[in-house]
């Protein structure tokens, strides 16, 4: 289902997060769980693998994760402060060390010229450490490519985080 060099890099995340006994989570709005996915595609992922959130509406990012509502109505649910909102919300609402939250632009449509397809703002939350954010913009590439792109950035920040 996943490439094999994402398979292997979760692999190796998910050994080493369990030899540090540090949980994951992810909240995800346009990966659909596709980072969940990848994590749970591996045999013995859930000494790691806590929970994931698929908060693809407005209301599922309020009602499961807390993030307050006028905060998407000023910033846009494609933005940093609700990325990183997102991940503070799925740290506090599960029994995870680290968070990564996903939220962009995954097209064909939906884009802006403020948020063109291809726009995606990534999460990383861990108790007691700063919050990292990171903004892609990966193009029009198509809604396949756009969402691998986000997964593999989501790596990258979960192995940043357990540094």
């Amino acid at each position: 289902m996943f490439p094999d060099e994402l398979v292997m890099t979760a692999r190796l995340l998910l050994a080493e997060a369990e030899e540090r006994r540090l949980r994951f989570t992810t909240a995800e709005s346009c990966t659909g769980g596709l980072v969940a996915a990848l994590f749970t595609e591996i045999a013995g992922s859930s000494a790691v693998f806590e929970r994931g959130f698929v908060t693809y509406s407005n209301r599922a990012k309020e009602e499961m994760l807390g993030v307050p509502g006028d905060l998407i109505a000023d910033c846009g649910a494609v933005s940093e402060a609700v990325a990183r909102a997102m991940a503070e919300g799925a740290l506090r609402e599960s029994h995870a060390h680290i968070a990564v939250a996903i939220t962009g632009v995954a097209g064909p449509g939906g884009g802006s010229a403020m948020k063109p397809v291809g726009l995606v703002h990534l999460a990383a939350a861990r108790e007691n450490r700063a919050l990292l954010h990171v903004a892609c913009r990966f193009g029009d590439i198509g809604r396949g490519p756009i969402r691998m792109a986000a997964v593999e950035t989501a790596l990258d920040l979960f192995g940043q985080m357990m540094r």
